[in-house]
């Protein structure tokens, strides 16, 4: 199941994802799993909430049009949004670094900084230096602290796609921390919808390539990640309680080509597509902040 958050006819809804191409559509579940389910955080903390959603789904056709709907973010407001940084090998040496390292690096992202499906990103007055990065983002489905590495998937409710933006500039500022840089107001994306995990292998590789105007910038598979899904989630419930809706960005694939010394940096007009073809694809395009 594709579940998804969206804007239709002047209210805010759920529902199912069914369809693809110009028959992409979706099922209103708001109104048929009653008051107590308002969001799609509340499908996910119910403990019956996902199987629910589905039997609702089943067999029905779709109340409206994707091109009827004003995507939103799948999760309007996570407890944590949580980042995983240089998480492939190959970005690692891209780094310089050649030994692996022990432990992953993280950081905070708001809510508020990543934009929806087809929603523009804003690139701020203060910096030039707009950046994207592709990335696969767990969504957990339940609640747990310690988790052993053999259970770890089987907390994880879907997978999503995120655009973890970057102010480039900003994230020099402090001598330990990227976290300024990361979080500028609709600098990233998340979206379009989540995928359950009974869609998805997530044992084995997934492909994520990002389209920049058209051209792929980034293409590898998540088996050239340094931490597999399940090191993540293990790790980070060592110290912190992972609850439903919380979301884990695993990390981006280097670019392609030559390091440049001086990048190009995104400017209005610009588009961003990231592709993992069992997820879907995130489009965004960039608009100067008004």
């Amino acid at each position: 199941m594709k579940l998804a958050s969206y804007k239709v006819r002047g209210r805010e809804s759920f529902g199912a994802v069914v369809g693809s191409g110009a028959t992409l559509g979706v099922i209103d579940l708001k109104p048929r799993l009653g008051p107590h389910f308002a969001s799609t955080l509340d499908v996910l903390r119910h403990e019956q909430g996902l199987e629910m959603a589905r039997d609702a789904a089943r067999g029905v056709r779709a109340d409206f049009a994707a091109t009827e709907v004003e995507w939103l973010a799948p999760i309007a407001a996570p407890e944590k949004i949580l980042c995983i940084g240089i998480n492939y090998a190959n970005r690692n040496a891209d780094y310089g670094d050649a030994e692996v390292p022990k432990y992953p690096s993280m950081f905070y992202r708001a809510p508020g900084s990543l934009a929806a499906h087809e929603q523009p990103m804003l690139r701020p007055f203060e910096s030039e230096q707009l950046d994207y990065e592709g990335e696969i983002a767990l969504v957990i489905g339940r609640t747990g602290r310690r988790i052993p590495h053999n259970e770890a998937l089987d907390y994880v409710a879907g997978v999503t796609l995120c655009n973890e933006g970057t102010i480039r500039d900003w994230v020099r500022h402090g001598k330990f921390n990227v976290t300024q840089g990361k979080n500028w107001d609709l600098t990233g994306s998340i979206g379009p919808w989540i995928v359950t995990a009974d869609e998805i292998d997530m044992t084995k590789p997934l492909h994520i390539t990002v389209k920049f105007n058209g051209v792929i910038t980034q293409d590898d598979t998540t088996a050239s990640m340094i931490k597999s899904f399940a090191d993540l989630i293990a790790y980070v419930s060592t110290f912190m309680t992972l609850k439903p809706g919380d979301i884990i960005a695993t990390g981006t694939p280097v670019k392609l080509g030559p390091k440049s010394e001086t990048p190009k940096w995104l400017v209005p007009g610009d588009v961003i597509e990231i592709e993992v073809p069992e997820i879907g694809v995130l489009r965004n395009s960039v608009v100067m902040e008004s």
